[in-house]
């Protein structure tokens, strides 16, 4: 089974921070892809632009091996590659000053009626600077976007100013605030479970589901990313867009329409229905923790402070959150969240639990009977499962066994799993702005989760140590089974 690949408009990608991490690790490669799958048109260029002195040959150089290093084995087609790396170009330009943006403006120049988008793969301190030299030296056009990577500011007033500094030069919706997550097949494949059937929407409520879990767990620690860390915390870095993200889409009402603001609009309605957690509750509804020394598969690992290298830090590697939303829908079903550094796997996953059956009619030497779950597993290996109650096979008498139908998206379709920027990517070109934040969506996201950092620092609330390679604090336990649940942690 294959799906069918429709070509988008021709298009110069600006992709600023074009010789970073990002950029070799994720958008060279995904932009490659796109171009073997057949989605580009031509005349189509990508142009990297950073403060490196690099001529375009030695651009191609660097996107080379890029590709060499982080492509799957058998994915590197020499005469696929070769016509890649002839539609690259590079610009040294500086954020700060005119230096290169003539240049710029001049290879931009040639393909007026492209579509154009600008990628800030650069630190979010520069945004503003970025955006103002495009329109000083005009080089916005009606078929201008920019793209814009998180953190999209570091609290709610950040956020504001940061949002009012690019919307002075770009319309909104021109802009588009990248969240990868929401790039990942299984994400769509949730709305498509919840609104292309009927089996699932009418029991999708209070009456029927017992609680929701959320988990993005990650086995690395800091990975060089000390000073950006130990300023965000797991609560920014990952709750506020990611999993708050994943938590609108699984709570949401049903869009009149896959149009994007009917969706974005549903979502925002999410956001704004979370209960407060603040200084009167938050350390009921949080746990903080930071990972000491312990062990990973490849063997013994430092400690959060060993790798910070600074001795003293009250950052939290791992947070875990009791939710609520107010509304009709989910009133009295908690959404339990957790995410954190140096766990026992690496595995993103919603968990979707239903009530157990009101009346058992089996006597005990059937077994017990266990409340169904369907599980949204997001990565490493994408796909979805239904546990049902069924009778075990054989004579003998009646035996219930719980187990799966399981879903792997690789093994049914047999297809590449498209990694979630090739997605988005294209999405920016093709203008589609549903799997993008809007401005409010972001600004209701730090609305709710700044009380809770200010929570913590009026209750003086401390990290609490977890050995790495396991599940958390046990704090964290107490959390989910104090309600008489049990975390999820099959991996």
């Amino acid at each position: 089974m294959s799906s069918q690949i429709i070509p988008v408009e021709p298009f110069d990608y600006v992709v600023f921070g074009g010789s970073g991490d990002l950029a070799e690790r994720k958008l060279l490669p995904a932009l490659y892809h796109r171009q073997v799958e057949g989605q580009f048109s031509e005349p189509t260029r990508i142009i990297g632009a950073s403060r490196s002195a690099l001529s375009n040959e030695e651009y191609r150089k660097f996107a080379d091996a890029a590709l060499k290093e982080h492509l799957k084995k058998g994915e590197y087609d020499e005469a696929e590659v070769k016509k890649f790396l002839a539609r690259l170009f590079y610009v040294p330009v500086d954020a700060r000053s005119d230096a290169g943006w003539d240049q710029l403006k001049k290879i931009l120049d040639e393909g007026k009626d492209r579509v154009r988008a600008f990628y800030l793969a650069v630190a979010p301190g520069i945004f503003g600077d970025i955006s103002q030299k495009i329109h000083d030296h005009k080089l916005i056009t009606k078929q201008t976007r920019i793209v814009v990577e998180k953190p999209i500011g570091r609290d709610l007033d950040s956020a504001l100013q940061l949002n009012d500094t690019i919307g002075k030069v770009f319309k909104e919706e021109q802009i588009f605030r990248i969240d990868h997550y929401l790039g990942k097949e299984t994400v769509q494949n949730l709305m498509a479970l919840r609104f292309a059937n009927a089996l699932y929407e009418p029991l999708w409520n209070a009456n029927h589901i017992d609680h929701v879990q959320i988990t993005v767990a990650e086995s690395v620690g800091l990975e060089g990313r000390a000073g950006y860390y130990d300023t965000a915390g797991a609560l920014r870095d990952m709750v506020q867009n990611h999993i708050l993200q994943l938590l609108c889409l699984t709570a949401m009402e049903i869009p009149s329409s896959m149009d994007s603001e009917a969706v974005r609009d549903e979502k925002l309605k999410v956001l704004r229905a979370l209960k407060p957690i603040n200084a009167s509750n938050v350390e009921q509804a949080t746990v903080r923790g930071q990972y000491r020394a312990g062990a990973s598969s490849g063997g013994p690992v430092k400690g959060y402070l060993d790798e910070l290298e600074g001795g003293v830090s009250n950052t939290e590697t791992f947070v875990a959150i009791k939710a609520e939303i107010g509304n009709w829908r989910w009133a009295g079903v908690p959404f339990y969240i957790r995410t954190g550094k140096r766990l026992a796997g690496r595995m993103s996953e919603i968990v979707i639990t239903f009530k157990p059956i009101p009346h058992n009619i089996f006597d005990q030497s059937a077994g017990r009977t266990v409340a169904n779950q369907l599980i949204i597993r997001l990565q490493p290996d994408e796909g979805v499962k239904q546990s049902l109650m069924i009778k075990d096979p054989g004579p003998g008498g009646m035996r219930l066994r719980n187990v799966s139908l399981d879903m792997s998206f690789a093994a049914a379709f047999n297809v590449r799993n498209p990694d979630a920027y090739e997605r988005l990517l294209m999405d920016v070109i093709r203008s589609n702005q549903t799997l993008f934040m809007r401005r409010d969506e972001v600004e209701a996201a730090w609305d709710w989760v700044d009380p809770i950092l200010k929570g913590w620092e009026t209750a003086g609330q401390q990290v609490q140590g977890y050995t790495a390679g396991t599940w958390g604090p046990s704090q964290a336990i107490a959390l989910i089974e104090r309600d008489g649940r049990t975390w999820h942690d099959d991996i």
